[in-house]
C-alpha cells in the first residue's frame, strides 16, 4: 500500500517505484514462465511482446496479486478491469529504444484514466536501458502532438520530440527484480536500447477504473489512423468490483 506521502507523490510526478515487492516465489513463476513463452513463440519479438493473455491466461495469476491490485486500488478506485499486459524483454545486444511517448496516444479508452504496472523481472539500470519518465508530465492531462515513426530501431511508433515541450529532465526508473513501477497514462515516458550484454526484461500490466469503457470501434479507428497494432478484439478481465459503465464486454477468468 501507499502512504499518504508515496500517493500524493504519485499524484504529483505521475510515476513511482511501489513500496513493496511481489514475492521471491511470484518472481521466479515469471522468470520460468517468461522463458517458456518465448521458446515457444519464438516468432515474437522480446522487446516488446504484448497481449499474453492471448497466449496463456494463467498470466492473470499474476495481474490480480492483491500486492499489485491494493496499490492500484488507491490510484483509479476499487473497481479494476485488466485489459492489456506485455513483455519488454531486451535481451541485451542489437535492442530497440523505446520513444518518448504517452501511452494514451495508442489506447481507445474513455475516459482515459488509466495506469501500467511495471514488474522488474531483472535489475533495470541506466545501463541496460531502465524506464525513464518526465515527472508532473501528465499533470494537466493534455495530449501532446506525436508523430509516426516505422523505424526497426525501436518499439512502438508514436513518438514525441522531447525538446520540443516545457519540462525538465527525466528520470530515471531504477528497479531490483521484484519491485515494480507504477505510471499514468498521459505521463512522457521512453527508454534507451539494451547494448549492454545484460538482459533487461519487464512484464507489465495495464488496469482501468470500471468506470471507463474499452472503446473497441475506436481501436479500429486507431489502426487505420495511426498504424498501430489493432487491440480491438483484445479480452478484458474484471479484475475486482464491478464494470461500472456497463459498456465493456468482459472476459471471464
Amino acid at each position: 500500500m501507499l502512504n499518504d506521502e508515496e500517493l500524493h507523490s504519485y499524484q504529483q510526478d505521475g510515476q513511482i517505484n511501489s513500496p513493496v515487492s511481489i514475492s521471491s516465489e511470484m518472481l521466479e513463476t515469471i522468470k520460468e514462465k517468461m522463458g517458456l513463452f518465448f521458446i515457444n513463440n519464438p516468432e515474437l519479438d522480446q522487446d516488446y511482446a504484448p497481449d499474453l493473455f492471448k497466449y496463456d491466461r494463467s498470466w492473470l495469476d499474476i495481474a490480480k496479486a492483491p500486492e499489485i491490485l491494493d496499490i492500484v486500488a488507491q490510484i483509479i478506485g476499487d473497481d479494476i478491469i485488466c485489459w492489456g499486459s506485455a513483455f519488454f524483454a531486451k535481451r541485451g545486444l542489437g535492442g530497440k529504444a523505446t520513444p518518448w511517448h504517452q501511452d494514451g496516444q495508442y489506447w481507445p479508452i474513455e475516459p482515459l484514466e488509466t495506469c501500467t504496472v511495471w514488474i522488474a523481472v531483472d535489475h533495470a539500470t541506466e545501463e541496460n536501458g531502465c524506464l525513464r519518465v518526465i515527472p508532473g508530465s501528465h499533470k494537466n492531462r493534455e495530449h501532446f502532438a506525436h508523430f509516426r515513426d516505422d523505424s526497426d530501431e525501436i518499439v512502438l511508433n508514436q513518438a514525441l520530440d522531447l525538446d520540443s515541450l516545457p519540462f525538465g529532465n527525466p528520470r530515471s526508473v531504477i528497479l531490483k527484480p521484484g519491485m515494480f513501477s507504477i505510471h499514468d497514462a498521459f505521463m512522457i515516458h521512453g527508454a534507451e536500447a539494451n547494448n549492454s550484454g545484460q538482459q533487461r526484461a519487464g512484464l507489465t500490466f495495464r488496469y482501468m477504473p470500471g468506470t471507463s469503457h474499452f472503446n473497441r470501434l475506436k481501436a479500429k479507428e486507431m489502426v487505420n489512423e495511426l498504424g498501430v497494432i489493432d487491440i480491438s478484439e483484445r479480452d478484458i478481465f474484471l479484475m475486482r468490483g464491478f464494470d461500472r459503465s456497463r459498456l465493456n464486454d468482459i472476459s471471464e477468468i
